[in-house]
């Protein structure tokens, strides 16, 4: 009797590890690529052939010439996908109250033009410390600085940044935001003309 159910049990275990550990995930895979290529395969962008990353994952920008994401816990150095996380800390918590007036600090020398607030995604991490966005209020507050680095006029840079704006999700969920990877390779393009 015993070694009946556990033969029936080894036969469903192997039965629902096939259907569950390979017929499922090469069928959502498959559909995947079928109907969402793009989004199944990373959300990969390429300049000129090559991949310079994902839509979905954000970089460590630096340069005057390129606006920067939000800081990034991830990591000894952020954005590191394989230290995915935030920092933990509480809103009360004395070591992130003084990064982030650290990073205020940092954000209005670095962008002479924000005298007041600063936008608060510029200067908080994300839960994830891979966040590929910034608010918009945060690509305008650097827009004289990348204007400057590349002696382009102000405005046209602006005008990239509201092109670049992408709006809530079916009008409802999220809210507007700027893809910073998305919107330096579309200021290095205009940079070219």
């Amino acid at each position: 009797m015993i070694a009946r159910q556990t033969g029936k049990a080894v036969r469903i275990f192997l039965i629902l590890t096939v259907i569950t550990g390979l017929i499922y995930p090469l069928l959502v895979s498959g559909l995947g690529l079928l109907f969402i290529p793009h989004q199944a395969r990373g959300s990969i962008i390429y300049k000129n052939g090559q991949a310079v990353g994902s839509a979905l994952i954000g970089q460590n920008f630096t340069s005057e010439k390129y606006f920067h994401g939000r800081p990034s816990m991830a990591g000894a150095t952020g954005y590191d996908g394989t230290a995915s996380g935030g920092s933990n800390l509480g809103p009360t918590n004395k070591k992130l109250l003084e990064r982030i007036a650290e990073e205020v600090k940092d954000f209005k020398k670095e962008n002479n033009n924000v005298k007041d607030l600063v936008p608060s995604d510029m200067v908080t991490a994300s839960a994830s410390g891979l966040d590929p966005d910034i608010t918009p209020e945060g690509a305008y507050a650097q827009v004289n600085r990348v204007a400057q680095a590349r002696k382009m006029p102000a405005a046209t840079v602006k005008r990239l940044v509201s092109k670049h704006i992408e709006k809530r999700q079916f009008g409802i969920l999220g809210e507007p935001r700027v893809n910073v990877l998305q919107l330096n390779l579309a200021l290095d393009a205009e940079d070219k003309n």
